[in-house]
Formats: C-alpha cells, structure tokens, sequence
C-alpha cells in the first residue's frame, strides 16, 4: 500500500516539473519572439529609412545636376550628414561621387558666399559640425583612391575627383571666400586646414598615397597623368611643409612616399616643376640630415625591408645627381648614409639559392620577402642607381683624389712592346733597361713615398666613399660588372687612387696595409676597402682592355705603374700566405685576399702573354728553396698554400725539383722503386714500328692509373715479328714515347693543327673524322703525363689559348677570349680590334662631332663588356 502511494507522489512531482520547464520555454520563446520581432521591426524601418534618405539624397544630387534645385552650402552640408549616416562603402558609390562633384561644384560659384560649402566653416553653430563632416568625406576619398587602379581608365577618372577633393580642402589657395575682403580670414581657415591634415595624417593618409604611387608607377609605362602626378606630390608635401619638417612627417614622407620606385626619374619626365619645389624646400638637404643620425636611417631601413630600401636608395641618388651644390656640401653624410643602407641589404642578401632565399633582379638571392610587384620597375631603378657610379658623381665623390697632378715629363717616350707576337720572344734586356731608365722620371707616382697621415680628414672621406662602393660592389651582385665599368671609365681615377695609396702612412702604401692586416679596426678596415677598391676595379679594366691598349696606348696605367704595381700585389700577398694570415682568413679577410690574389694574376697572366715586367719580376729572393722544401715536409699549410695560389714566386728549376721530390714519394709509396727486397711491377708491351700509333694505342689505353705510373718495358718488333735487338732499360720506353708524341702531333694525322704564324698546336676542328678521335685525345694526354711523370722532355709547343684552356682559366669570369686570339691569329686579332675602334668612333662621331678618339676607345671597352 506505501509503495504505490510513493510511485503516484514521484510521479506527481515530476509532472510538476516538467510543466514548470514547460512554462519556463514558453516564456522564453515568447520573449526572443518578441526581441526578433522588434529586431526585424528595426531592420525594416533602418531600411525603410534607408531607402528613404538615399531617395531624398538621389532626387537631391539629380536635381542639382538638372539645375531643377539650387545648390546651396547648408543644403549640401544636410544631405551629406544624412548620407553618411547610412554611408555603404558598395551600395553609395555613385552617390558619393556625385556628392564630391556637387560639393567641387558648390566652390567654383562666383560671388556665391552662401553656395561656397566651406563657408559653413565659419558659421558659429556648425563649423565643429562641418570640420568632422569635410574629415570624413575626405577619408572616404582615401579609402576609394586605396582600391582604383589608374590603369584603367574609369578608375583613373574617379582618381582625379578624389584628389581634387584632397587637393582643394587640404588648402586654402583655392578658395574664393579668402580672396578680396576674405583674405583676413585665410590665417584661421588655413589653421582649419591643418587641423583636417592631421586628421587624415593619423588615419593614414601617407598609405594611401604610396598605395596609389606605386600602383601607378611600379611599371615600365606610368600609368598616372601629369596633372594625378602633381597633386600626389603636392599633397604628400603638404603636411611636411605645414610642420616645418618635422622628423616624425620626415620619416613618413621617406618611408611612403621616397621609397615609391622611380619616383624621383618620374617626375623629372612628367612633373619637373615638382623637382623645384623640393630644390627651393632643400628637402634633399633635409633628407640626408635626418638619415645621417644612424638610429634614424636603421628605424627607416627596418621599416621599409630590402626591397623598398633599394627604391628609397635610388630615389636619394638621383636627387643627389640633381642637386650638386647640395651634394658637394653634404658629401660625408651622403656618402654615410648610402653606405649603411647597403650594408642594411647587404645583410640579407645570400651567395646561393635556398629554402629561405627570393629571386630579386638587382640583389640576386635575397631572404627577406621579395615584393614582386616592383620587378616591372627594377630597369628604371638600375637607371637611378647607376648615377652612383656615373662620371658626374664620381668627379664629385673623388674630387679630391682626382684634383691631383700627375706629374710627367715631356721628354719621356712612351715604351711600347712589339704586338706581332703575342708570345714576344724578342729580346727583353734593352727594352727594360730603357724602361727602367726612365720609369723614375715618368710620373711620381711609381713608387710608395708615404706622407698623408691616415687619421686627416682628406683620407677619410676617400676611404669612406672606397667603403660605399665597396658594399655596393658585394650588395647589388646582378650589376656588379656595371659598378665596375662606371668606376673605370675615367682614365685618370685608378692612376690617382693608386698615387693616393703610395702616399698613405709615413712610408708609404704596402707597410701600411701590412700593418692593417694585423689590427682589427674599424680604420684597418676602410682602409683595406679601399685597397680592395683599387683592386678589383684595376683587374676588371685590364680584362676590357687590348693588347694595343696596354702596351701601346697605355690607357689609365703605364707600363712601369703596372711594374710597381705588380710588386706591390706579389709583395701583399706574400706576407699574407707566408705570415700564416690566408689560413685563417674569413669574411673580409678572405675577400681582400681574393681581390689583391686576382688582380695580381690577371697581372701575371698577362705578362706571361706578352712581358711587360723585368726578368725576375715576379720571383720572392727572400724565399729559400730549401725552407719551403723543410716546410712541405712537415705539411706546413703555409707552404701548401703557397703553392696553390702564388707558386710564380719560385723559380722555375725549384718548383721542377720539388715536383720531381713529389713523384719520386709517390713511387716508393706505390712501390714502384726497386729495392734490395722488392722489384715493381712491370708491364711489358710489343710495338711495331711500322704500327706504332696503333700498338701503343691498344695496348697502353686499357691500363690503371697506377700501372701507368708504374714501370712500363717496350719490345720493338719489325713487320715480320722478329724482335730487335736492344735491351729497354728506359732508353727504349723513352725512344717509344718521342716518337709516338711526334707521330700524333703530326699535322698530318689531324688530330692536331699548327698556328699559321709561329706553328703552335692546338686540337683541330676536324678531329671528328677520326671514329674513336675522343679516346684518341684521352690517350695523348696520358702519354704527355707519362713523360711529365718520369722527367723526359718532350718537345710540345701548345698554343696559348690552348694552354689556357687546359689550365682551366677559361672558367674565370675574368678570362677574354679576345686576349687569347693573337696566340691563333695575329692579324685577325690587329684587325678585329681596330674595327672595333673604328665602328664605335664613326657611329659616336655622327652623334657628336666633339667627342675624342680616347673616349670612343673608353666606350667600346663598356660595350664589350
């Protein structure tokens, strides 16, 4: 009986419950019910009024255009505020062009004080109201202009009428209420004015303008007329001249608007009247104080990232070649300030292709974000950046190094070489001995004679604009050679530069830098800079000249500076090798080492193909024979290194002993030398006489490597197969080997040619009808290397562009073809150069009578390269 009363209680409280959760539901559905009816409720009449005012607005702005409604400030002012009250940035579009063009219209009115919509700005009661309304009708006008494209030609028309919106309310010139009577009031509505650019400053108003910049001149065409060009520049300028460049508008205007690729080469062809503005402002002046003070030029760097950096840098440069007068007084801080804007790139840019590197057109691979969009432009930047080393800026940067006289004497003849032999087998003394005769009077620059101390003010300004264009050289790595080219175009800057540096410290260039090396300075290192300078731009001119250049004509360099010249590079780098330096050398160590070691053997190389320096020149006296030979037996890496980069420096009989020290370790260690308990492995080969080429070919073409360094026995036979008498105790081998040598170096057999002047060899073109011509080749070199190998002199007279080829110079960006073609054919060579001379010059002349013979030689140098 208790059990079923419990049962019907539970169940009683859980109906209970549940109509409880019912009502509750209920309630709650009637209450959102009735919140989304009043939300809907208030969506329809938003719309409703909505559609009302954009109605009301319609029939306004199309009655004023019909002329059916008389435009008045007040009537504008009201139906803008109710515009914007329900402004859509898609949806009013059109009605907010057309209310730009009725405002715009409104401030053309003659005598129309009621009409003119900034008149409203002095009414007592509406001009806060105004002053906000004109604030955000303009930085709709903002937004709008972020999204045109004036490439096309619709948007490019709303561009305009966005712009003269800016342009008219940003400015009181303009306004006819401030004419006549009104000019009284211009003081307190251009502080108005002013009061509406820093609105539009503090939303951003220098973004949009770099949008729309870049949008219109990041390409090969601009795309932005001269009237949209001017009124961007003029409304970037605005709020700059109304602070009285300030260093926080300053920055602005350097981050958006100066790193706009091309800008500055734009508006010199569109607007140049825009490039007076900033000559009468002396913003370039400006530009370069505020940049000098490091902390400033990183915040601006960091800013911008690589890309836009570069673009800031070229628009700078070209200012700078625009404004002399300018540059010529703040050369130091220009020069500052370009160096650290490199340096800044130069951080980022990378030696070879990775997972973290971008392709870019002037910097090669580069890890930070590559901007795409700018590749369009990057010709006109490379236009911009070559005025760096164009001839005006460098007479300016260099200005002191190339006031300097070169003294020389008239009465000194210029020594020449004969040129009908690029290996000149004429005798050298007396050529040398009138050279060296006359050398000391030529210039006074030969010899390093010390006086300039190091810390003046004259030989730090040279060496920090040696450091500019050094960082340039190891920054802008895809136009290095056009670096290059511009430095070495004015004949008389090497010369001078190299006079400079025999006249640094108190006895002379090369102690000086010797001690640098060892000092870890921020001074050692400009100072190595410019050494650095010296050199690659020396090697780089003596690659683009010709023979006749060097030697006859002697363009920048005489004979005997190349002489003194050369003993200073083999001296450097000497001490460098010897002095344990190169074999812990990094980073710009390394590269002052590759450049003083390639200029010196472009050197070398070409007096190796016609002399130009004494007998010996090139030899170290204080170098003792048998200190390198103790040296390489301990495996000193100073005497390996040596060898590798510099072995010229020993003489010739030595370096034939210490190779022949070489091969004879290497044979005890094969075991090919008998001893008293072993004997080597011989390899006996029968050869035909009348067959030999072929016998040899088959029986020695198969062997190892080390079979062929090993003892090889020779049995000649005659056609009959008798064997002749005669015991091969090497006498026979080395019988075999010469004559083979002569039989495939036979014109004849074509495998080989001779040179038409002095019968040099070189493999023939028409090798290929030999069916196995291939191995052929593979088999005379091991026999050249045999007979290298065992010491028997063979007589080979190879070509000198053969050689080249075969020592691998050909794979040196620095290696000329050109320069090899007298070693094939002097004359085509004689010939080749003077039409080369001889093109250049008449097609120059029909351009401009003036220019001289050297300057067309000086330009054809540029075009080959």
């Amino acid at each position: 009986m208790f059990g079923a009363t419990q049962i019907s209680k539970a169940q009683f409280l859980d109906k209970a419950r549940q109509a409880r959760e019912e009502r509750k539901g209920l309630k709650e559905r009637e209450k959102a019910a009735v919140k989304i009816q009043a939300l809907i409720r208030r969506f329809l009449c938003r719309c409703r009024l909505q559609s009302e005012i954009r109605r009301e607005v319609d029939e306004f702005l199309e009655g004023t255009e019909n002329g059916s409604i008389k435009i008045t400030a007040l009537a504008i002012f009201r139906i803008a505020r109710k515009l914007l009250m329900i402004f859509r940035t898609k949806q009013d579009k059109v009605r907010f062009e057309k209310l730009c063009r009725c405002i715009l219209t409104s401030m053309e009115c003659e005598n129309e004080t009621k009409v003119w919509f900034v008149s409203l700005a002095l009414s007592k009661d509406l001009t806060l109201l105004w002053i906000k309304q004109i604030k955000d009708i303009l930085w709709l006008c903002c937004e709008y202009l972020k999204m045109l494209k004036p490439d096309i030609l619709q948007d490019s028309k709303l561009i305009t009428l966005y712009l003269t919106m800016l342009v008219n309310f940003t400015d009181t010139s303009t306004w006819k209420i401030c004419r006549g009577k009104g000019e009284n009031l211009r003081p307190a509505l251009t502080h108005i004015c002013a009061n509406i650019m820093g609105h539009l400053n503090q939303k951003g108003f220098y973004s949009v303008l770099q949008i729309l910049l870049t949008n219109g001149l990041a390409r090969s065409r601009p795309s932005l007329s001269k009237a949209t060009l001017t009124a961007l520049f003029s409304l970037a300028l605005r709020p700059v001249l109304a602070a009285q460049f300030s260093d926080n508008l300053l920055r602005s205007f350097l981050i958006h608007i100066m790193s706009v690729p091309a800008l500055i080469s734009h508006l010199s062809v569109l607007t140049p009247d825009r490039l007076s503005v900033i000559e009468t402002n002396g913003l370039f002046h400006k530009f370069i104080l505020f940049l000098s003070r490091e902390d400033q030029c990183s915040d601006v760097c960091v800013c911008l990232e690589g890309s836009h950096t570069l673009c800031l840098l070229g628009n700078l440069i070209h200012l700078g070649h625009l404004t002399e007068k300018v540059l010529e007084e703040e050369t130091g801080h220009f020069v500052s300030v370009l160096t650290q804007m490199l340096s800044y790139c130069q951080k980022y840019v990378s030696q070879k292709k990775s997972n973290l590197t971008h392709w870019h057109p002037v910097l090669g691979w580069f890890s930070q974000t590559v901007d795409y969009g700018l590749n369009e432009s990057m010709p006109l930047l490379t236009k911009q950046l070559q005025h760096l080393w164009g001839v005006h800026m460098i007479r300016i940067l260099f200005r002191e190094v190339l006031s300097k006289k070169l003294a020389e004497n008239p009465d000194v003849s210029v020594v020449t070489t004969p040129s009908s032999s690029p290996q000149n087998n004429l005798p050298m003394k007396n050529l040398f001995k009138r050279a060296f005769q006359k050398s000391a009077s030529v210039r006074h620059i030969l010899k390093p004679i010390g006086g300039k101390r190091v810390d003046s003010q004259e030989v730090q300004k040279v060496c920090n604009i040696c450091v500019l264009y050094q960082t340039a050289l190891t920054t802008l790595t895809q136009i290095r050679l056009q670096i290059l080219t511009g430095l070495t175009y004015l004949d008389d800057l090497l010369p001078k530069l190299w006079a400079f540096i025999c006249e640094l410290g108190p006895q002379g260039g090369l102690k000086l830098f010797l001690e640098c090396l060892s000092n870890d300075t921020e001074e050692s290192r400009r100072l190595l800079a410019m050494l650095v300078l010296f050199c690659d731009c020396s090697r780089h001119l003596i690659t683009i000249l010709d023979d006749i250049e060097v030697y006859e004509e002697q363009i920048s360099f005489k004979l005997e500076e190349l002489v003194t010249i050369s003993a200073f590079l083999n001296c450097f780098v000497f001490k460098m090798v010897w002095d344990g330096i190169l074999e812990n050398a990094k980073g710009e160590t390394l590269e002052l080492f590759h450049s003083v070691h390639g200029w010196l053997m472009v050197l070398y190389e070409r007096d190796c193909r016609r002399r130009f320096a004494p007998e010996d020149h090139w030899l170290r006296k204080d170098l003792k024979p048998a200190v390198l030979f103790q040296e390489l037996d301990k495996e000193r890496k100073r005497a390996q290194l040596l060898l590798q980069y510099i072995p010229h420096v020993i003489p010739h009989k030595n370096r034939v002993l210490l190779f022949r020290n070489i091969v004879t370790k290497e044979k005890e260690k094969l075991g090919l030398v008998e001893t008293n308990t072993a004997s080597p492995h011989v390899t006996h080969i029968t050869i035909r006489r009348s067959r030999m080429l072929e016998d040899g070919y088959d029986q020695l073409r198969q062997l190892s490597q080390n079979a062929m360094k090993g003892v090889i026995r020779v049995k000649f036979v005659n056609d009959l197969g008798v064997d002749e008498a005669g015991i091969d105790q090497d006498g026979v081998f080395k019988e075999f080997l010469e004559e083979i040598i002569k039989k495939v170096f036979d014109p004849a057999l074509n495998l080989f040619k001779t040179t038409s002047t002095n019968d040099r060899l070189y493999p023939s073109p028409t090798s290929y009808i030999h069916e196995n011509y291939l191995q052929l080749f593979e088999f005379v070199g091991k026999m050249l290397g045999k007979a290298v190998y065992e010491g028997i002199v063979v007589d080979v007279p190879f070509a000198s562009f053969f050689l080249s080829q075969l020592l691998g110079h050909h794979h040196s960006i620095f290696y000329s073809s050109v320069d090899e073609l007298p070693s094939l054919d002097p004359e085509f060579y004689k010939n080749l150069t003077s039409i080369k001379v001889r093109s250049i010059y008449m097609r120059l002349r029909d351009i401009t009578p003036f220019i001289s013979t050297k300057s067309c030689c000086k330009f054809s140098d540029c075009i080959i390269v």
